[in-house]
């Protein structure tokens, strides 16, 4: 069953699956690509039954990178106003679609969410943070092809900021289910790039 069917849409997905994919291949984009999506469905499978809104949540995976300008500040807000514009054009609820907007604005990590949906969309998000060691470190390989453009020592400083404010929160994941699964693996992936990046 496709997502398409499980909003219970009708009409021809085509259009709005062209428009969203060309995003995905946009050429500077190395890790926020059609992959990151595909695994994060992956992992919203495993979790599915412990959404409110699956669907939502869902929608929002498909949408929460739409927009990725690693030199932009406002990504996940313009993700998300294109998000509720497809929930629009699909003739979904406003309702709908501004749940669907205010999932991927969770997609900053900026503060742990307190909501289920949000943590469990969260947590699929940061589930790469967890990964075996080959794959995580693709990830940071990717990500800083992402961001070619900034300085080595400057780059170092910032990314190691970030993951150093992962790691220094009680719990990197909101969910039980993911704490489990990948708490464990995601602060030793954390403590070895930042050692590195040192």
């Amino acid at each position: 069953m496709t997502f398409w069917t499980r909003a219970g849409v009708s009409g021809d997905p085509e259009p709005l699956w062209r428009s969203l994919s060309a995003r995905y291949e946009e050429p500077h984009r190395a890790y926020h690509t059609l992959r990151h999506i595909a695994h994060c469905l992956d992992e919203l499978e495993s979790v599915r039954g412990l959404a409110a809104d699956p669907v939502a949540v869902e929608m929002a995976l498909w949408y929460h990178d739409a927009v990725y300008d690693p030199r932009a500040k406002d990504n996940e807000e313009r993700s998300a106003g294109i998000a509720a514009q497809a929930a629009a054009a699909m003739g979904l609820r406003a309702s709908f679609g501004a749940r669907v907007a205010g999932l991927i604005l969770v997609s900053t990590h900026l503060s742990p969410p307190t909501d289920s949906d949000p943590r469990l969309f969260a947590d699929i998000d940061l589930s790469i943070l967890g990964q075996g060691e080959e794959a995580f470190d693709e990830y940071e390989r990717q990500v800083r092809v992402e961001y070619s453009w900034v300085p080595e020592p400057v780059f170092r400083a910032g990314r190691s900021a970030i993951l150093q404010s992962f790691l220094e929160r009680p719990s990197i994941y909101g969910t039980d289910f993911f704490r489990e699964k990948y708490e464990a693996a995601a602060r030793r992936n954390l403590s070895r790039s930042i050692a590195r990046l040192k």
